[in-house]
This record gives structure tokens, sequence and C-alpha cells, in this order.
């Protein structure tokens, strides 16, 4: 009989797995509970997405496409960065359609990491950074992140926690689970802190669309950032398209090739109907964005006086979909 534990990947075996998911497996066999585990939004894809993406398999539109994506949609992507953001990318070798943006984040790690190169990664966040980094043969190092600073990495923490083996920074923000943001001037306090350093920065820009406070600022927009930064973001959240799988990744041509040519191998490419899909969010469907925006917004200050209604003390989030309430008060670890 095969011995499967000694079968296993080392790097495999560090990783547990995700406690949100067994979260959410426990709440979907418990009748009449709602699950809030999983971040994902609960709006249609609008109809005119879904139907081009209908449209296109009934067209034939069912082969693989370029291994970088749809050249419109690249296109169609770098047009709303030039005008959103005022950064530019080439289509041409400067934009990679992904499956979601945790491919673009899993291919990255895997493109830049060395055995025992250290990822500077901000907590709490997405369940994602540390153990794809560790499956990469990175070593995470964890930057706690407070309340009393908003949940933001700030310049000291960021300062304290780089040595020679940092090779990477993970900026997530708008910020899973916490809803917090990083307003231009805390952005540039970063960039001063590693402009002389030989670190790449992943910037998981997913809940961009989300900001409740005012404009979101692009990583690369700051001076002397776009160099090292790979911009990481995609439909699902914005679009209300998790189902899709299609996201991307923003970088120069000599960060973005390595990372391509992972994703050639192990994927080839994105859905097809979900490029087409995402093609048409970006060219006619901007305008759902502002609509959920503002519903959001509504449910986040519903819910932030409720919590505090009931006893609890909580950050108000200002991007993303998340609050994250402080259960001190109820005498719970």
């Amino acid at each position: 009989m095969l011995d499967y534990n000694s079968l296993y990947s080392e790097k495999i075996k560090k990783i547990k797995p995700s406690g949100i998911r067994k979260f959410f497996d426990i709440v979907g066999t418990m009748e009449g509970a709602i699950s809030l585990g999983v971040g994902e939004p609960d709006f249609d894809t609008p109809w005119q997405v879904r139907k081009a993406a209908i449209e296109s398999i009934n067209k034939g539109y069912t082969f693989y496409t370029s291994n970088l994506g749809l050249l419109e949609l690249r296109q169609e992507i770098g047009k709303f960065y030039q005008k959103t953001y005022d950064v530019t990318y080439d289509p041409k070798d400067e934009i990679l359609v992904t499956v979601g943006g945790s491919e673009a984040i899993d291919n990255a790690f895997r493109a830049f990491l060395n055995e025992g190169d250290e990822v500077l990664i901000p907590e709490p966040s997405f369940v994602c950074y540390t153990p794809l980094a560790i499956s990469a043969g990175g070593t995470p190092v964890t930057i706690v992140t407070k309340e009393e600073d908003e949940f933001r990495l700030t310049k000291e923490s960021l300062e304290a926690a780089i040595t020679d083996k940092t090779k990477m920074l993970v900026l997530p923000y708008p910020s899973n689970p916490t809803g917090a943001i990083m307003e231009r001037h805390h952005l540039e306090e970063i960039a001063e802190v590693i402009r002389d350093k030989n670190i790449i920065v992943i910037s998981d820009e997913i809940y961009a669309d989300l900001n409740y406070s005012g404009k979101h600022t692009c990583f690369s927009e700051i001076e002397g950032m776009r160099e090292r930064t790979i911009v990481v973001a995609g439909f699902s959240k914005s679009f209300a398209m998790t189902g899709f799988r299609l996201g991307y990744a923003l970088a120069p041509r000599e960060l973005l090739e390595p990372i391509c040519k992972i994703h050639q191998f192990g994927i080839m490419s994105a859905p097809t109907a979900s490029q087409f899909a995402g093609l048409k969010a970006l060219k006619d469907c901007t305008d759902v964005i502002t609509d959920m925006k503002d519903e959001y917004n509504l449910r986040r200050a519903y819910l932030l006086n409720e919590l505090r209604h009931m006893g609890l003390t909580c950050f108000e989030a200002k991007g993303a979909f998340y609050l994250f309430p402080c259960i001190k008060s109820t005498g719970m670890t």
C-alpha cells in the first residue's frame, strides 16, 4: 500500500487548507444559514456581458486565443488604465489576460522567487498570498497592520521588515478582509522606502473600483514605481463575474515575459468566452460599477451602524465590500 504522506511535496505539506473554504463547506450543509465567508458579489453579471459570452460560443469562437489573451481585450484594458489612472501599458507585450487575478499572483511568485527569497505580506489579508509564496519556494514574512493605522501598511513597519533576502512586496489595497485603503500620500511613503532597493511589488488592485473615500491610486502611477510593479486586477468584483475566472496582469515587458512563460505552459490562454464577456464589460457596461458601488456603500453604512449598536467596535472600511469587526467585547479570543 502506498505511503501517500511520503509522496507529498514538502512545500505542499507546509500549506494549510483554506479556512474560508472549510467554513464555506460547513455553512453549505446548514439550512437557513447565510454564508458570509467568500468574497463574492451577490449581484447578477450584467445581461449584456452574459449575452456576449453566449454569442461568442454560438459564433464558434471556442478555440484558444493568443497566450496573452484577445488583442481587442488587451487594448481595451490598456485604454481603461490610460483613461482612469494615466498609466500606459502596451497591449502587445505588457498586458496578460489570466484565469482570475489569483493566477497572475501565482505566476508572478513562481517567475521571480528562488528558495529562501522573502515576500513581505501585510496582514490581515487575502488567504492566497502566503500559500502561493510557499509553493513557489519563497518565505512569507508577515507585516501586521493595526486598526490605529487604519490597517494600512506604514513606512515604519515596512522599513523594519526589509532584509537582504527581501525580493517582493505584496500591496493588497483596497484590502480583503479589512476594507482598508491606501491614499496617494501613503503609497508615496512606501515608494520612498523601496525606491533604491531591488524589490518587485505585486499590487493587487482587484477592488480598485470600490473606494468610498475618493479615487483609487494605482501604485504604478507613483513616480518610479511602474518599472518594478506588477498590477493585478480583473473582472470578478467590479462586474460580478467571479465564475468567469477572468483577470489580468500589467507590467513592464521585462517583468511580464517570465510570467507569461509560465502561463503559456500551464494555462495557454484564459477561457475564450470569458474574454469576449470581459471585452463587452469594459466597452459598454462600466456604468454598472457605479450602481453596485452605491449599493455597497448603503450596505456598508447600515451594517457598520448595526455592528456598533450590537456592542462591537468596528473599523470603518473605506474600500472593497468587507467589514472587520473586533470581537473583544464578547470575551472571546
